[in-house]
């Protein structure tokens, strides 16, 4: 029993530090739906392009830590701001579905873009900010850069949590409830929406420049590949109702836990899979039992 008990710990601390990075990804996904009312299906890529550029700097041209991740955080913004550019702002008036198909469509095209740069059977790994490690009493080895990733996410929640609270965060909310109120007493939509995603993409180039110490990657490493976060990151987001920060983040630390239950001997010995199996169940037993969100006041959202 002992045993079991340990095995527990340890996969609920990979399960912690999995989460921070999949409630990441969630923030991000709810922030544009706040915003825009789009799901935004290329957040996991603004992570890989923000990995990418970090790693180009850092390995390919030789520059300091801080110059590279300066590089890709910028890269992906840069990336989240041409998205809306380019693709959001055009089909402002087009429907839900065909915004949602536009970044998918950034996606797609982040990807092969990617696969073309850097060699689609190539798997490079991102030098750690620290190679230290540490052991826990109940025998976990934790590295210095999954507990940086744990703190990041602590940072970032408070300063979101602070900056809906701000005359900005809240012209974002006047701006998606009444953009024509809005506009008329002087509250510009569409610099609210480049600052949005701006933001979003910024908290995906975190996930990403963060994540690409702990495992090798290669093309659409957040979205499909090593440390496929885009699925879980919606999960997290559809339990947060898609419109609570707080619930974004107890979403996806939860989405983490679950999934690394499925990885104890007793259960993964016995049925395949049964990581993603119990995600789906606690899922659907989540929206049945609170279709609003966790944390989230109110009807349910409309998809």
């Amino acid at each position: 029993m002992s045993d079991f008990f340990q095995e527990l710990a340890i996969a609920m601390t990979a399960g912690l530090l999995r989460g921070s990075v999949y409630a990441l990804v969630a923030l991000g996904i709810v922030l544009v739906y706040r915003a825009s009312g789009i799901f935004n299906f290329a957040q996991a890529e603004f992570g890989t392009t923000g990995l990418f550029a970090a790693y180009a700097a850092l390995e390919l041209w030789g520059w300091s830590y801080p110059l590279a991740f300066a590089f890709g955080m910028g890269a992906a913004i840069t990336m989240g701001l041409l998205t809306e550019r380019l693709v959001i702002h055009p089909l402002r008036n087009s429907s839900k579905v065909t915004l949602l198909v536009g970044t998918a469509g950034v996606a797609l095209a982040a990807i092969g873009l990617q696969f073309w740069l850097f060699n689609e059977t190539l798997i490079m790994t991102m030098p750690r900010i620290s190679e230290k490690y540490f052991v826990t009493p109940w025998g976990a080895q934790v590295t210095s850069q999954a507990l940086i990733a744990a703190g990041v996410l602590v940072v970032v929640a408070i300063a979101l949590a602070m900056f809906f609270r701000s005359p900005s965060g809240l012209a974002i909310q006047a701006a998606q409830q009444e953009p024509v109120a809005a506009e008329l007493v002087g509250i510009s939509v569409r610099r609210v929406s480049m600052m949005t995603w701006g933001i979003a993409a910024a908290l995906g180039g975190l996930a990403g420049i963060l994540t690409g110490p702990i495992l090798s990657f290669t093309a659409a490493f957040l979205s499909f590949g090593a440390f496929a976060a885009l699925l879980p990151g919606f999960m997290a987001a559809v339990l947060a109702g898609m419109r609570s920060m707080p619930g974004a983040v107890a979403g996806g630390l939860l989405v983490g836990f679950i999934e690394q239950l499925g990885s104890l001997s007793l259960l993964s010995d016995t049925v395949p899979g049964a990581g993603a199996a119990m995600l789906f169940v606690f899922l659907l037993a989540a929206l049945l039992i609170r279709p609003q969100g966790i944390l989230t006041r109110g009807a349910a959202v409309a998809a």
